[in-house]
């Protein structure tokens, strides 16, 4: 089975940005789609950006014009770009990956913390 795992999160001050990366163990043309989603502390894991296998990329609204998904195939790998982060930022960042018959992956998760 694929394997997805995450790295790239810390600790940054607000305004600051980091690159997010998920590498597969496979290749990712096995993906219909994948994804990046974040869970805050009490709070439920929320969508932050997926891509298709075709290159379609969708936002969550309250990312918008900060962060951008993209993939790299010839890598096996998704990038998460965040821009102007801020507190509200913080959460552990989770890659998803959805094969071809909808079955889903998920990485072990890492965390961002925006604080000054």
């Amino acid at each position: 089975q694929v394997q997805l795992v995450e790295s790239g999160g810390g600790l940054v001050q607000p305004g600051g940005s980091l690159r997010l990366s998920c590498a597969a163990s496979g290749s990712i043309f096995s993906f219909r789609a994948m994804g990046w989603y974040r869970q805050a502390p009490g709070k439920q894991r929320e969508l932050v950006a997926t891509i298709t296998h075709s290159g379609t990329t969708n936002y969550a609204n309250s990312v918008k014009g900060r962060i951008t998904i993209s993939k790299d195939n010839a890598k096996n790998t998704v990038y998460l770009q965040m821009n102007s982060l801020n507190p509200e930022d913080t959460a552990v960042y989770y890659c998803n990956a959805v094969q071809w018959d909808y079955k889903q992956l998920w990485g072990q998760g890492t965390q961002v913390t925006v604080s000054s």
